[in-house]
């Protein structure tokens, strides 16, 4: 299995604090998001490549950082070539350009490189490995007014098996959201080509999933530890206070 880690985005609700520098690459309690999300992959032994997916206006950002940052894994940046919001590729057009270029042909964890959490991936592992179909990590955010037009909204039955999935819906039927950290295998990766050509969404990652779970079996691991979504100076000033406190502990 390969990780792909999405860093492509261009964070205009973090501007000026990412107008020239990529959001995963932002400090929280002065380390970049990045590495936090890096430094857990190392700890997984059969996680050998990691392939940085970013864009034009970003990448020598990432060069500096990679000449600074030592891993014991293979890391790869994989450059768009989109050097503005109006012509970035989303999230879903971002995979499909990295598996073409990289004629890959394998199951793939891919994370959102903006995303903040304390979970095992280890265990989502497992639960792929247990399950043989695609899985999600889902957080539950306990209270429906706080997903409200916000994240994409899951509903799961009995087996953990995903029955429903809404973008950002008004009036969210569950708490349970979906995060950036998915393993999808390549059947699953496979059917992007006919997402994109019937004329669907290509930026988040949602808009695929909830197609997706109508054509395919897929499963939903839920996190109740810390996870932050940095996509405001609320979540990105909460998540340093968070982890500050955690790294004097």
């Amino acid at each position: 299995m390969k990780t792909v880690l999405l860093a492509g985005g261009y964070a205009k609700r973090l501007w000026p604090l990412t107008k020239d520098r990529p959001k995963p690459l932002l400090p929280v309690a002065g380390k970049p998001i990045i590495e936090y999300i890096v430094d857990e992959l190392e700890k997984i032994e059969e996680l050998k490549e990691i392939y940085i997916s970013t864009n034009l206006p970003f990448e020598t950002n990432f060069k500096d950082w990679l000449n600074n940052y030592r891993s014991s894994k293979k890391l790869k940046l994989v450059i768009e070539e989109t050097k503005a919001e109006q012509d970035k590729l989303g999230s879903i057009g971002a995979l499909n350009f990295l598996i073409d270029r990289l004629k890959l042909n394998d199951d793939l964890l891919i994370i959102g490189g903006d995303n903040l959490f304390d979970f095992d991936i280890s265990d989502l592992i497992d639960f792929y490995s247990a399950k043989k179909k695609s899985v999600v990590l889902l957080y539950d955010m306990e209270e429906k007014e706080r997903v409200k037009g916000k994240y994409g909204v899951l509903e799961i039955n009995s087996d953990l098996k995903i029955i429903n999935l809404e973008e950002k819906p008004e009036a969210p039927k569950s708490t349970l959201i979906s995060t950036a950290c998915y393993i999808f295998t390549k059947a699953d990766l496979a059917m992007i080509k006919e997402y994109l050509a019937s004329g669907n969404n290509p930026d988040a990652i949602g808009f695929f999933l909830s197609w997706l779970c109508k054509k395919s079996d897929l499963y939903g691991l839920i996190h109740s530890g810390i996870w932050f979504d940095i996509g405001s100076f609320d979540e990105y000033e909460r998540a340093n206070a968070v982890y500050a406190e955690i790294s004097e502990s």
